[in-house]
């Protein structure tokens, strides 16, 4: 994450650098290697069909020759694999995470208005028919990624939910992420990674019929994968490494802000992690912090590159420039811990998702405790879009119906647009129902009672 050297430029109030990062280019830049390599391998599957997936399976992920779809039963028997808790834990998120989503589901309602006499226009949320899931379960195994993509699906309505989760080295499915899944509603599962799963879902090679949106997050393979399909399918989002910024003042604990910053520099060695405050003195104490817990953090190895490539921390004289210049980052997260948590919160425009009070940690929200969704958009993408949700899912169809009343008035000025614009048959369209409607029986009795009169 990195400020716009345009708004830096014209921002009234003043800031300072405590912290820059040590690589100013963007963490999700796309490498050519991979953008290549991607679509070799798609335009290769979409040739060769199962015969290529499988064989990319075999050669990236030890793909053993069992069969790659996992049955309901096997679904539903992962969770007894499971430590107590975990599963417990696991069940909450989806609880949680569903009940949110289908909050949400509640409030987007079809409508029907009639502007004047004889003309009906409305709107009908139809959710999209088939949707492919991507479940990562690399070194961190993301759990709650199901809760959000399949789980959302499913309450929006979506008839048919496919997942894929690439295989454990063992060449089964983590039992955890396996779980999720069967809990979130989904109605087929395979043990496939990477970017054939994504083709073979694209394409339609597993399933019955190829899926209408891809959705969730994965490596860089995976993401540019989505970004080439994108056209051939939907997508939910192009999202790049996990951000986290935080908005603080001198009232903020500078040990929870620095446990905080470092929560999401854990996803990997380029995730942005960023501070903006008006005190010198939490800035201070939080460059102290976070190296202070690097060095009992057992995932030291991943935060600490990640901090000290693309973190940053910033000071600035008032809470002005601090919404400006965190309006300019627009995080995938954004905590506000501050004495006056209400002014930012009602000020703040571009985040992904907002985390409000020191109480209020990403954590809670990327297990899926807190039920929003956390797939969210990344690298400024908060400046024009929001984060994945039922909404996604959910075509806002529209439709209209005209009656004869209503023809004159529309037809009339039809005729008046299209003429001035050059367009012979848009007239036609509107200048043939006005002539109809003038040799209707209606129109005929009408005359003939105004001749009468």
């Amino acid at each position: 994450m990195l400020f716009t050297p345009a708004v830096l430029s014209s921002l009234e109030g003043s800031f300072t650098f405590v912290k820059t990062p040590l690589i100013t280019a963007p963490a999700a830049q796309r490498d050519p290697a991979v953008v290549a390599k991607v679509s070799e391998m798609l335009l290769d599957i979409e040739r060769r069909g199962m015969d290529a997936v499988l064989e990319y399976a075999t050669n990236l992920d030890r793909w053993d020759g069992r069969d790659i779809e996992l049955d309901a039963s096997a679904m539903a028997a992962s969770g007894d694999r499971l430590d107590a808790a975990l599963r417990s834990a696991i069940e909450l998120g989806s609880e949680r995470t569903r009940a949110f989503a289908a909050e949400q589901r509640r409030r987007l309602v079809d409508f029907e208005t009639r502007p004047l006499p004889g003309l009906v226009t409305g709107v009908r949320y139809v959710p999209v028919f088939r949707v492919g899931a991507y479940l990562p379960a690399g070194r961190f195994p993301l759990t709650a990624s199901a809760f959000m993509t399949v789980g959302a699906a499913k309450e929006a309505g979506v008839p048919a939910v496919l997942a894929c989760t690439p295989p454990q080295p063992d060449g089964s499915a983590n039992d955890a992420v396996l779980f999720a899944a069967h809990l979130s509603g989904v109605d087929r599962a395979f043990v496939l990674g990477g970017v054939q799963a994504l083709a073979a879902m694209a394409f339609g090679l597993i399933g019955d019929l190829p899926v209408d949106m891809l959705v969730g997050a994965g490596n860089a393979f995976v993401a540019e994968a989505k970004r080439q399909l994108f056209g051939t399918v939907a997508i939910d989002l192009l999202a790049g490494p996990s951000e986290v910024a935080v908005l603080a003042d001198e009232t903020a604990d500078p040990e929870l802000v620095a446990a905080d910053l470092l929560g999401q520099a854990e996803h990997g060695p380029n995730s942005p992690a960023a501070l903006v405050t008006t005190s010198r003195s939490l800035a201070i104490a939080v460059a102290s912090a976070v190296e202070e817990q690097l060095l009992t953090l057992a995932t030291a190895d991943i935060a600490g590159p990640a901090w000290r490539d693309y973190g940053s921390i910033t000071v600035v004289d008032d809470r002005e420039v601090a919404a400006i210049l965190m309006d300019d980052l627009a995080p995938e997260h954004l905590e506000v811990i501050s004495d006056d948590d209400d002014w930012y919160h009602q000020r703040l425009r571009n985040y992904g998702s907002l985390f409000l009070g020191q109480w209020s940690t990403v954590a809670y929200s990327d297990k899926g405790m807190a039920g929003t969704n956390h797939v969210l958009p990344t690298a400024g993408g908060a400046k024009h879009s929001a984060g994945l949700s039922v909404s996604r899912f959910l075509k806002p169809l529209t439709y209209q119906k005209v009656d004869k009343e209503a023809t004159p008035l529309l037809a009339k000025a039809v005729e008046v647009i299209s003429e001035s614009e050059g367009m012979a048959a848009h007239k036609a369209t509107a200048t043939l129902r006005l002539e109809r409607l003038a040799a209707s029986p209606e129109a005929s009795a009408h005359r003939e009672s105004a001749t009468t009169v």
